[in-house]
């Protein structure tokens, strides 16, 4: 079994880690939004290929003001616009942190998880041969593995 990450994160820098989060979020709370499942589902979405169209029609509609339909609200584009533009460079920050987070918790969790099921089948042959001790904890550490029975009268969740 190769042991592929060996880190060991002192609690401090976990602890401000957390804390210099916590202000990032305390510091946009103001100016964040939660939508619903189904909004997200719903409203169009811009995207990589999308923001430059989006960049051209901000100058277009600057310089040639006469073709931007009358319920369009030019002050709102323009705030949705600069928006867009400073959230974005924040959003691509998170998902780099995100994903190297995601990944070094995979791989820590699995290579906890490898370890603690090679010591559990080690207790498991243990206590197949009577080793002092080794029922005890295998009977405890088997819940893990047990399948509930369903009864004919229960509803599936």
């Amino acid at each position: 079994m190769e042991n592929r990450l060996s880190i060991q994160i002192p609690t401090a820098d976990l602890a401000a880690a957390k804390a210099a989060l916590q202000q990032v979020q305390s510091i946009l709370a103001p100016y964040v939004i939660a939508l619903t499942p189904e909004q997200r589902k719903t409203i169009p979405k811009m995207s990589d290929g999308t923001e430059p169209f989006v960049a051209k029609v901000i100058e277009y509609a600057a310089d040639a003001p006469q073709f931007l339909p009358p319920f369009v609200d030019r002050q709102e584009f323009d705030k949705d616009w600069q928006a867009i533009s400073g959230l974005l460079p924040l959003l691509r920050l998170c998902t780099q942190i995100e994903d190297t987070l995601s990944d070094t918790t995979m791989m820590a969790g699995s290579e906890a998880y490898v370890s603690a099921l090679s010591y559990y089948n080690s207790v498991k042959q243990a206590a197949k041969v009577n080793a002092p001790d080794a029922k005890a904890i295998y009977e405890d550490l088997r819940k893990r593995f047990e399948r509930k029975a369903r009864s004919g009268n229960e509803s599936p969740e």
